[in-house]
């Protein structure tokens, strides 16, 4: 028997291996469930093999098939997995057993039981190669404690249980398992108390049964990525660098007209024309941030248009992001836009000149540099 359990083991561990190495994990942060969410319900046949606690010293056979020992069971189950790797199992197993009873040997001594186990669940495939939605195959011991009833001689006792499940998912709702386990009870659950001598395994009645069942998730099954929150501030920053681009531009606006009143000086349509008209963009965008900015360009678009004025409109990218070639396009595709709209004015769109200036570092912060400018050229 332990020569079985040691080969058992060493394939298990072996085909995880392999399954692992052949599945494309996408390792990322999950985000923890509600409590009604990652619930499941097992159901499954069972091959018992009983090795009681009086078989000690009697050399009888280890086979877990033999006549005398083993019987078909049934098992439901019902868990929840709490994060990818760890969950909680409620088991009850049973209804056909076994009593070995040695001297002399009893062949077929039945003994109709049932074993309730609280199991924990290690589902190490998420926890050692992250959680992958689409994995097929979960490898997942576990460990637990319960206690067992003996309907045929009325006897009860405390137990362990241990053992490997594994999970053959065949869509997000149902698995296949397959699943080898063993409880541990006390010596007297078969209705046969014999332990004067006995130690370590010979001292407890003991229940080894390999499983055939399947899963099925309740509710939701998957977990949630973690949103990206670096990505998230990035953006943010950009769309505060944008307002503090325009805040200064209005500031500076402000502080000239100021200065003009102060002097008493009314200034000179030329003079307010030609000075560029900045609009802003968001990082990686074509389209305009704030329609605000278009207060300011319609003040010179009139002005064009009484005048019959040339305008050049000069678009610009970051050269912190991006590679040159992307940034020319999106400066010219910026610098179209303007166009357009300033078209859409009343400029003649012979009058405007359009000029993509791929990257550039001219401003700080960088995201003052995310921008198309308007200037009247005569």
């Amino acid at each position: 028997m332990k020569k079985l359990l040691i080969v058992l083991a060493f394939a298990s561990v072996s085909l995880c291996s392999m399954a692992q190495d052949a599945d494309p994990v996408q390792k990322y942060s999950v985000s923890t469930n509600s409590f009604w969410s990652n619930w499941f319900f097992q159901v499954g046949g069972e091959w018992n093999a009983w090795y009681s606690g009086q078989e000690h010293g009697s050399n009888l056979s280890n086979s877990p098939v033999k006549g005398f020992r083993s019987n078909p069971g049934v098992a439901l189950a019902i868990g929840k997995w709490f994060t990818p790797g760890l969950g909680l199992r409620t088991k009850l197993q049973g209804i056909w057993g076994k009593q070995v009873n040695p001297s002399p040997l009893r062949t077929d001594v039945g003994n109709k039981y049932w074993t309730l186990n609280e199991q924990v669940l290690f589902n190490l495939s998420n926890m050692l190669y992250g959680y992958n939605p689409n994995r097929v195959w979960n490898f997942v011991p576990f460990l637990g404690a319960g206690v067992s009833r003996s309907m045929s001689y009325n006897t009860y006792g405390m137990g362990l249980s241990a053992g490997i499940l594994n999970q053959f998912y065949v869509s997000r709702k149902v698995a296949i398992n397959l699943e080898l386990g063993w409880n541990r009870l006390e010596n007297d659950v078969d209705g046969f108390d014999h332990t004067i001598g006995n130690r370590g395994w010979d001292s407890h009645d003991n229940d080894l049964y390999a499983e055939v069942g399947l899963t099925f998730n309740l509710g939701k099954a998957s977990w949630d990525k973690t949103p990206d929150v670096d990505a998230i501030k990035a953006l943010s920053q950009s769309q505060i660098d944008a307002l503090n681009a325009q805040l200064n531009d209005a500031n500076a606006e402000n502080a000239r007209l100021k200065k003009l009143l102060a002097e008493q000086k009314a200034p000179a349509a030329k003079e307010f024309v030609t000075t560029p008209v900045s609009v802003f963009f968001n990082i990686n965008r074509a389209n305009i941030a704030s329609k605000k900015d278009l207060v300011n360009v319609q003040a010179v678009a009139k002005y064009a248009k009484d005048n019959n004025s040339k305008l050049l409109v000069n678009g610009y990218a970051d050269s912190a992001t991006g590679k040159p070639a992307y940034n020319q396009q999106l400066s010219e595709k910026r610098a179209a836009t303007v166009a357009d709209e300033l078209v859409k004015m009343g400029v003649n769109r012979d009058n405007i000149t359009t000029k993509g200036n791929g990257g550039v570092d001219e401003l700080s912060p960088v995201s003052f540099n995310r921008r198309a400018t308007v200037t009247v050229v005569e």
